[in-house]
């Protein structure tokens, strides 16, 4: 047997209609290996990786310094439990996490392992939060129509998309879901806990923008109505946007904030949720305020190491500073694809976060448009009809065309 024969016979992929990709015409594609934003196939083929390899990569496969640092780890120990016991990468990763952030706002880190877990934690807090300081009766969540946060059961009960959560919709916490800001003025806010949301654009959504604004309207309405603003940062943390964090854009800093993806650059496992001093202190002073939550890998030292070679990589390639000119490279090939592929309908974009929609008339097209684009050497997926174009930071501006020029070509040979 094959490879591919082997995982056709023994593994259940995510998100994955398994009888199309066990049929007997599908040829999975077994990745190999990986060098700066292209990843090569068991046969040879060369793909940039339009997807970051589901978001999480940021500076590229393979990159010496990251590999250098879970190595250095690796030579030391692998995994130490965090119940008890505490270790220096985890400790180093939280002062550098921390000191992102403003002054007293963001003060305290609680490891998880991934942007659901992260989420679900945030909830948690909330909930018990409220429950010591005697409002037990804010333990509802405010949440949008769209909206993807996880696939635990607390982080699925906020999400907004029907086809991944209706299922399970009648076993969920309690949720308020809206469709934009204007809606709050219909919300009772005695029972509601925290608000929770993507910040700037929706992901899982087709690359949903925002308004503008919007973030700030948020943070006032939590501020009047005793109410936490938790912002899910799992995707557009981390320079997705083009600054750091997404709420950097409309200077807006949340009580709790996840974080995953791409936290350790896209290699390990690790999420976080941080939250403010003053949450963190109501959980102190009794055991039966003790937050009975946690994971076998929290605060995984190989984990917090290459996180920590990531985030010095923002520094010392200034990354953030070289962002601009790709993210104008971008918006300009965007605008120029739908320009003059009349089968496109809309392009999204923030940062190099971006969305190409094609139109309505194809139905779902967007995998078979995905699979042609490998023939053109660029890998990545789809949400419906929206092909999604998120690659690592690392790519440059010849590299985003030639995406863009492979996305292009790929459209034709599907609806031509």
């Amino acid at each position: 047997m094959t490879l591919s024969d082997k995982d056709k016979e023994y593994i259940w992929h995510p998100f994955t209609e398994m009888s199309d990709w066990c049929a007997d015409h599908h040829d999975p594609l077994v990745i190999e290996r990986g060098e700066g934003v292209y990843v090569f196939d068991k046969s040879g083929g060369k793909y940039i990786d339009g997807n970051s390899s589901i978001w999480t990569n940021l500076h590229g496969h393979n990159d010496l310094r990251i590999n250098q640092a879970i190595a250095r780890q690796l030579s030391k120990i692998s995994h130490t439990s965090f119940l008890g016991t505490t270790n220096e990468p985890a400790i180093l990763l939280a002062e550098m996490l921390v000191n992102m952030f403003p002054d007293k706002t963001l003060q305290r880190v609680f490891y998880s392992d991934d942007g659901s877990t992260a989420v679900e934690c945030a909830m948690k807090i909330a909930i018990q939060y409220f429950q010591i300081i005697g409002q037990s009766e804010k333990r509802r969540f405010v949440a949008f129509d769209n909206a993807y946060h996880g696939d635990t059961f607390g982080a699925s009960s906020i999400g907004g998309i029907k086809t991944f959560f209706s299922r399970f919709k009648d076993l969920s916490f309690p949720t308020v879901q809206l469709n934009s800001v204007d809606d709050l003025k219909s919300v009772d806010a005695k029972e509601i806990a925290a608000i929770v949301i993507e910040p700037k654009v929706q992901g899982a959504a087709g690359i949903r923008l925002w308004p503008d604004g919007m973030l700030q309207e948020l943070r006032h309405w939590c501020n009047l109505n005793n109410v936490l603003l938790i912002l899910d940062e799992v995707m557009t943390g981390f320079g997705r946007t083009g600054k750091m964090f997404a709420c950097e854009h409309e200077g807006v800093t949340p009580d709790l904030m996840c974080l995953a993806k791409g936290l350790s650059g896209g290699y390990l496992p690790l999420a976080v949720t941080m939250t403010r001093e003053s949450i963190f202190k109501a959980f102190l002073g009794s055991k039966n305020n003790t937050f009975y939550y946690g994971h076998s890998y929290s605060g995984n030292p190989l984990g917090c190491a290459a996180a920590l070679a990531s985030l010095r990589i923002f520094e010392e390639d200034r990354v953030l500073d070289k962002l601009a000119k790709k993210v104008e490279c971008l918006k300009i090939g965007l605008n120029s694809l739908k320009l003059k592929n009349h089968n496109i309908s809309d392009v999204r974009q923030s940062g190099l976060i971006s969305g190409i929609e094609i139109s309505q008339e194809f139905g779902n097209i967007g995998s078979e448009i995905c699979n042609a684009a490998r023939s053109y050497g660029l890998l990545t997926r789809s949400i419906r009809n929206i092909i999604v174009f998120m690659p690592p930071l690392v790519i440059n501006e010849e590299q985003i065309n030639d995406s863009l020029d492979a996305i292009d070509k790929a459209i034709n040979v599907i609806v031509s």
